[in-house]
């Protein structure tokens, strides 16, 4: 029905995800895995449950138990949708164990709401109603509302197959108010089905028709197009049954268009079912038997699509046997060579179309693998282009860095050589002045002794030793806080005369910046050496040239 190729594309995303699945450093978390396996089950029930079990055993290597119990949950959901009754619930009691381990009360409920279903559709419905009563109890201690309406429905459901539809509508009712607390319109929407089905059940078709619109509606605010498929075929049964059946003809035509547009062969079948039944109504035949045949062969469709379904497989069987016992009756000892002989060619043609569909996986499976690789490749090649930009820009960025710190370097040493010149200046003139001032000249020895005081105070000047601060702190980032660590008591002095030890200035030139003696540094050095704790021999300058 659809091309080979498009069929690898669809089959791309499930060998992705067993492929996370399987591989031990896949950073792809199990909540994701699971939202995809979602995804993927009712298109490939077998694919997922293989990727549900790979989730499964990892998580139980992990310790996970919360995610394994997710796991098996929904891998008893797979075999109950495929008819598998008895193993998902071998399924849901293994996951209603490891959540009772974990006392996980919604994941547990909500477990127990799904065999209360199981029960439900196996027909056990005493069963099914204390499951549900058991959930809808873990759900009202926990409040949870939306799980309460999911309970509500279902038991409204178990109600209205007993016939009883005064609890039936008042289970409903209760499922209705939760979901509108709640403001979940998908939920509100499939109660109000719920409704309609119940009054078509009882001929109340203007309720129904009612009920029906309301569900659409609220599916169209959500744009849940394949849910109001569904609806909108009711709407059409009800617009039949009470003989509008033009009106009927345009919204089974409006189903199976939809159902054409999302390709749900389901919904293709029942809607082109309904409008032969609405066209044979009309006395139309040509158009009653096109659509009818029509409905005939999406049916077939749907089969053929679930060719390894082993509920479809058991179907076929139980018929074999059924027309075989009927035979049998009639004409056990004639129609018995027939009988095998019609079992040998079924067998025989189930046995070649497995073959077929085995060899047409492996091939598909061998293109999917090439087409992977191919993918693969190309995105090895695209990281490995985007590494050699990153190192080039990480080179580039170590150059402007290393090109930053000669200049901040040099401006460094600038402003040293400025602040040496300026001392050794001011140091000059004022040995000259002092030999002035002991002079017998008494009208000039005031005046010199004033500009004596001004050199004196230009040593003190701070806006040199901010300039040479800044470009410090600029070249030794951080050089400060970690001299911190060390000594919290550090001087204004002590500071200056470790930052000119730190570029290496030599003692003479210290001594001048500072506007002291030698012997008076020799004084600074040893008090900085006890506030800075060095032991006896430790070097003053290489300790400052490691910080």
């Amino acid at each position: 029905m659809f091309p080979n190729w498009l069929r690898l594309i669809g089959l791309l995303p499930i060998l992705l995800l067993i492929t996370a699945a399987t591989s031990a450093q896949s950073n792809l978390p199990y909540n994701k895995l699971l939202d995809q396996v979602d995804e993927i089950t009712f298109r490939h029930p077998d694919s997922a449950l293989v990727i549900l079990k790979k989730i499964h055993a990892e998580s139980l290597n992990n310790n996970d138990v919360t995610t394994a119990g997710i796991s098996l949950q929904r891998m008893g959901q797979i075999c109950y949708n495929q008819g598998h009754y008895a193993q998902a619930l071998d399924f849901y009691l293994h996951a209603d164990k490891l959540f009772g381990q974990q006392k996980n009360k919604d994941l547990l409920a909500g477990n127990l709401a799904k065999m209360g279903i199981l029960y439900y559709y196996n027909k056990q419905l005493d069963k099914s109603r204390s499951l549900y009563k058991r959930a809808l109890s873990i759900y009202r201690s926990s409040n949870n509302l939306k799980g309460q309406a999911e309970v509500y429905g279902n038991m409204g459901h178990l109600f209205e197959k007993r016939k009883l539809y005064d609890s039936a509508f008042y289970y409903q009712h209760l499922a209705l108010a939760r979901y509108n607390q709640v403001s979940l319109k998908q939920g509100a929407a499939k109660i109000y089905e719920n409704l309609g089905s119940i009054y078509e059940d009882l001929a109340k078709y203007d309720s129904a028709y009612t009920c029906f619109t309301k569900s659409k509606q609220l599916y169209d605010q959500d744009d849940n197009t394949i849910a109001s498929i569904e609806v909108i075929n009711n709407i059409g049964d009800v617009l039949r049954k009470t003989g509008r059946y033009a009106e009927s003809i345009i919204q089974s035509r409006k189903a199976y268009n939809l159902s054409l547009q999302t390709n749900n062969l389901y919904q293709l079948a029942a809607s082109s079912r309904d409008l032969g039944k609405s066209y044979q109504l009309l006395r139309q035949m040509d158009s009653a038997y096109h659509y009818i045949e029509l409905s005939r062969r999406y049916s077939l469709d749907v089969y053929s699509k679930e060719a390894l379904n082993q509920t479809a497989f058991l179907q076929v069987l139980y018929d074999i046997d059924k027309k075989s016992d009927e035979i049998a009756r009639l004409n056990a000892i004639r129609k018995t060579n027939r009988i095998i002989a019609a079992a040998v060619i079924t067998v025989s043609a189930l046995l070649i179309i497995i073959a077929i569909v085995i060899f047409s996986r492996q091939r598909l499976k061998l293109r999917d693998q090439k087409i992977l690789a191919d993918q693969n490749r190309s995105i090895y090649e695209a990281q490995k282009e985007l590494m050699q930009l990153e190192l080039k820009n990480k080179n580039l960025e170590e150059d402007s860095l290393k090109q930053q710190l000669e200049l901040k370097s040099r401006e460094l040493s600038t402003h040293t050589l400025n602040l040496i010149k300026n001392n050794q200046l001011l140091e000059g003139m004022r040995n000259t002045l002092q030999e002035m001032v002991k002079d017998d000249k008494r009208d000039q020895k005031k005046q010199m002794q004033q500009i004596i005081q001004q050199i004196n105070q230009s040593f003190s000047h701070e806006q040199h030793w901010k300039e040479f601060t800044t470009a410090f702190e600029q070249v030794h980032q951080s050089f400060f806080d970690n001299l911190k660590q060390h000594s919290n008591d550090l001087t204004s002095t002590d500071i200056k005369l470790i930052a000119l030890l730190k570029v290496n200035m030599e003692s003479k030139d210290i001594a001048g910046l500072l506007g002291i003696s030698m012997d008076s540094l020799r004084v600074a050095r040893y008090r900085l050496r006890k506030k800075l704790n060095l032991e006896q021999g430790d070097n003053l300058s290489s300790f400052i040239q490691g910080l």
